[in-house]
C-alpha cells in the first residue's frame, strides 16, 4: 500500500508497520465492521474496527482521487499512540 500513498500518509504507513500494532498472541484480528464518509466529491474517509480477542481497536483512513483518476491514500490513523510529527522547514 506504501505506493499508493501521498504527503504524510507515506511516513504514518511506514511507522506503523514498523511497530506492528495489530500483531496480537492468540487471538488472529478480525475485521468487525466497515464504513466511510464522502466529505467531498473525490475524498472518502473510511474506517474499520478490528477486534481480536476482547481487544478492540479503530483504523481510519482518506483516499483522494487524483487528477491521474488514480486514488491514493493521504492520511491514516491507528488507535494508540501516534508518529511524532516532523518539524516544518
Amino acid at each position: 500500500m506504501l505506493r499508493h500513498t501521498r504527503g504524510r500518509a507515506y511516513d504514518e504507513l511506514a511507522w506503523l508497520a514498523e511497530r506492528g500494532p495489530l500483531r496480537t498472541r492468540g487471538a488472529r484480528p478480525v475485521v468487525r465492521d466497515i464504513g466511510y464518509f464522502e466529505p467531498r466529491p473525490g475524498a472518502i474517509e473510511a474506517f474499520a474496527r478490528i477486534g481480536a480477542g476482547d481487544q478492540l481497536r479503530a483504523m481510519a483512513f482518506r483516499l483522494e482521487l487524483g487528477q491521474d483518476l488514480r486514488w491514493r491514500c493521504t492520511a491514516v490513523e491507528l488507535g494508540g499512540p501516534r508518529p511524532p510529527r516532523a518539524e516544518a522547514d
